[in-house]
């Protein structure tokens, strides 16, 4: 493969569970975690129905069974594997925190739902809802999940349902991959070109939705098979929920550009007869997005403001950190607009809230779970702690703790905090011996030799296990397996360690972290079960200036030291001029291009894309004439060997 046919990890990657890799079976749970597990079924409400009420209220139809599969057959959506062990009259198992099981429970409620009048949800048919809006002789369709077969088998359930009618507007609420995935399901790209649908996005969604996780994709992506847990099979030791979703399909993703973006609050649109008022919240959950209001039916869209989790103000796949107290700013605007008449909320996770004295509280307490993270994580800043000192001395008023739709499924008050704190002052914590710290394999060894050896810890750690002490022994053992990785003995007990955790988590994310962590301990880092090649349309939507960025993150500075050229390259088909630099054993891009460039392309982005998408290769574009190139290729050819391939299965919890 030639250096410049690279791979795009897409904003979340595509998943799917390989059970039949695991070598070693899980353990059961030990009594210190059926302990735990017990005293969260004594510690919370869970004699409140009222979220199952929600939950059901409004059901349509649904299949009796639901696994949706491509077009080649292979399965992109199968919420059997699910259904087979968990059901509202099951307990808990001893395996799974009673809080995270009773999600399960809710969020497994599958199949077609009445809001409001007009207003619809498929749900659980991907991670996300779709909702379908009822027009004068259409359907207006919000967040078309990720996958293409599974927004199509949601369309195919409600025009089944209710009668058939052609979809004619898309409205992505933000930019992240299962809110606009799937669009290509519901129409093609000619119907969007020829104006028969109208698509809309918050400003600069394009610019987002592409480029968020292409500097750092490869890192975001293979870390995202641990937040998801991508290889855990479906059971009560493995992958039971995903906090704001059962799990992700795994379908091909594609995207449809938006025909019209919305910029300013108060905004309104019309499509089909019906008249939504948009009010936008950049850098909230994603960095574009937008709530809808629709008058008439005294409803509001709340995109992923709010959904019946705490969210994260800090993604543990990675990304940029949230501004938690943007967020709750912006959700006082949500009820100073529209709190004295709303009647029903539904948003893209979860089930809806009705009843303006339902909601308004409802509201309230989304608002200020992300304010009260934010202050007390900036007062106790203040006071000198460091992110992990905020994170253990945080306690929410019970008032919110016992909120069941702001628990922590998903995001969590313990990484959500530290996420504050870095926020306003970064990695380093203040102390002097954190500032040039050894890193992880370095000081692991002389961790060993100053605590005894590997056999003295190794035996310590396991009576430290015995008292049920698994997040010291988390903290114990991680030295001992970046000491020695060929400890097969430290690795069996780190991964016990970390599958109890696991079993205690309530959040989703956590479980799956936990638990991908254990089944790599046990069985070696994989070598398949997650896609990391960006979608064809994501490709195509990537403007010169992003592909050159990625570029630039791919030069091995050691190979380009003491190297100076220029080159200019021109892209015929969109009349965009470009020239790329290397100085410094850094590359730099512009768009104006030099006067004596050491070497010039010329070539139309079709052509860059076919060599992106692996269609073609860069010597037969040159061969065919696709690329025509004047001056030094000797240059562009030592260019293109300076340029890092990036190993997707990196090791993370071993050196």
């Amino acid at each position: 493969m030639h250096p410049l046919q690279f791979a795009i990890t897409s904003a979340v990657i595509m998943l799917f569970s390989l059970p039949s890799l695991a070598a070693t079976e899980p353990k059961p749970a030990t009594e210190f975690t059926k302990k735990a597990n017990a005293a969260v079924l004594e510690s919370l409400p869970f004699n409140d129905t009222e979220d199952f009420e929600n939950a059901q209220r409004g059901f349509i139809a649904q299949p009796d069974t639901l696994t949706i599969k491509s077009a080649d057959g292979k399965v992109v959506w199968d919420l059997e594997q699910y259904k087979a062990f968990i059901s509202v009259d099951k307990a808990a198992p001893d395996t799974v925190n009673p809080s995270l099981w009773r999600n399960a429970q809710l969020v497994i409620q599958y199949g077609l739902f009445e809001v409001t009048p007009n207003i619809y949800q498929v749900r659980s048919y991907d991670l996300s809802n779709i909702t379908f809006v009822k027009g004068d002789t259409g359907w207006i369709v919000f967040d078309p999940l990720i996958s293409p077969e599974t927004a199509k088998a949601a369309l195919d359930l409600i025009n089944q349902k209710l009668g058939e009618r052609p979809v004619l507007g898309i409205i992505y609420s933000h930019s992240h991959i299962d809110h606009y995935g799937g669009a290509t399901g519901l129409v093609t790209k000619a119907d969007v070109e020829a104006g028969k649908v109208q698509i809309l996005a918050p400003e600069h969604f394009t610019e987002h939705a592409v480029s968020e996780n292409v500097i750092a994709g490869n890192a975001m992506g293979r870390r995202a098979v641990y937040m998801y847990g991508a290889l855990l099979p479906r059971n009560a030791t493995g992958g039971v929920n995903g906090g704001l979703g059962m799990t992700t399909s795994t379908g091909l993703a594609g995207l449809l550009l938006p025909t019209q973006e919305i910029k300013e609050t108060g905004e309104v649109v019309s499509i089909d007869g019906v008249e939504m008022e948009f009010q936008m919240t950049p850098g909230t959950e994603a960095p574009a997005e937008m709530n809808t209001w629709f008058a008439k039916w005294n409803a509001l869209w709340m995109a992923e403001n709010t959904t019946n989790t705490m969210h994260n103000i800090l993604t543990l796949r990675g990304a940029q950190v949230r501004d938690a107290l943007k967020w709750s700013s912006f959700l006082n605007e949500t009820i100073e607009r529209w709190g004295d008449t709303v009647e029903v909320k539904f948003q893209s996770h979860h089930w809806p809230v009705w009843g303006n004295d339902n909601i308004v509280p409802y509201f309230k307490k989304q608002r200020d779970i992300y304010k009260f993270t934010h202050d007390q994580s900036v007062r106790l800043m203040n006071q000198g702690y460091n992110g992990e000192e905020i994170s253990e001395m945080l306690k929410l008023p019970p008032e919110l703790e016992s909120n069941w739709p702001t628990r922590g499924y998903y995001g969590t008050l313990r990484h959500n905090s530290r996420a504050v704190y870095q926020r306003y002052m970064g990695w380093y914590n203040g102390n002097p011996s954190d500032l040039n710290n050894l890193p992880q394999e370095m000081v692991a060894k002389k961790y060993m030799e100053f605590m005894g050896g590997e056999a003295q810890v190794l035996e310590k750690a396991q009576a430290s296990f015995d008292k049920g002490e698994y997040r010291w022994v988390a903290e114990v053992m991680k030295h001992a397996v970046f000491a020695n990785q060929q400890n097969q003995a430290a690795k069996e007990l780190l991964a016990d360690a970390y599958e109890q955790l696991g079993y205690q988590a309530e959040s989703g994310p956590w479980r799956s972290v936990y638990l991908q962590g254990a089944y790599e301990l046990r069985n070696g880092v994989p070598s398949a079960g997650g896609t990391q090649t960006a979608t064809p349309d994501t490709i195509r939507a990537m403007t010169p200036d992003m592909l050159f960025d990625y570029l630039a993150v791919r030069l091995i500075a050691e190979k380009a030291q003491g190297k100076s050229f220029t080159i200019n390259i021109d892209f015929t088909d969109i009349d965009s001029h470009h020239s790329l630099t290397l100085e410094n054993a850094v590359l730099n891009h512009s768009q104006k291009q030099v006067a004596k460039a050491d070497v010039s392309l010329s070539l139309s982005m079709q052509t860059m894309n076919n060599i992106q998408l692996k269609q073609l290769s860069f010597d037969d574009a040159i061969a065919n004439g696709d690329i025509k190139i004047a001056g030094d290729k000797v240059v562009f050819d030592s260019f293109l060997a300076m340029l890092d391939e990036f190993n997707f299965w990196f090791n993370i919890v071993t050196p």
